[in-house]
């Protein structure tokens, strides 16, 4: 299973955006997991990948969090999202 991690910040600029290309992908039946990184959570999930920059999106291997693409600090295509999942899940 392959899930669409999304970090982000509330008071980060670019973030809505990204807000909303995680619904539009969840939407589509792509898992989407969100992490604000101001909570113990989203900054615990967030050292673990390096996040260093939001809003950072990463897919993922679900089964091992093995990080198999990865968009950092700036908002993909949804298109770019969307070809990704479906590459990686052939």
């Amino acid at each position: 299973m392959k899930a669409l991690k999304l970090f982000w910040r509330e008071d980060c600029p670019r973030c809505p955006a990204a807000k909303q290309l995680g619904d539009n992908l969840k939407r589509d039946g792509i898992k989407v997991e969100d992490y604000d990184m101001d909570t113990v959570d989203g900054l615990a999930e967030g050292a673990f990948h390096s996040v260093m920059a939001v809003p950072t999106m990463l897919l993922v291997d679900a089964e091992n969090d093995r990080e198999l693409a990865e968009w950092r600090g700036n908002i993909p295509n949804v298109d770019e999202v969307r070809q990704c999942y479906q590459d990686i899940m052939l």
